[in-house]
């Protein structure tokens, strides 16, 4: 008999649902975690460039006296 007082699928229903969300959101979290190479941070700076440029030949020493003035290194 429907009296309109039913909750449905019933208190478990609803604990097994709430568990099953965050269950899926522990998940994700794990997957989105597990991504290599997300809080890598940058390692080349201003400095490190311009010292691997003037070793590969790129740059002149007065090419890179000037840069290393200009960037105040």
């Amino acid at each position: 008999m429907m009296t309109g007082f039913e909750l449905g699928m019933g208190l478990g229903g609803w604990l097994w649902m709430a568990i099953a969300v965050v269950v899926l959101v522990v998940v994700v979290w794990a997957v989105v975690s597990a991504i290599p190479g997300r809080d890598r941070r940058p390692v080349d700076d201003a400095a490190q460039i311009l010292r691997s440029r003037f070793a590969r030949g790129e740059i002149s020493q007065e090419e890179y006296e000037q840069a290393r003035r200009l960037l105040g290194i």
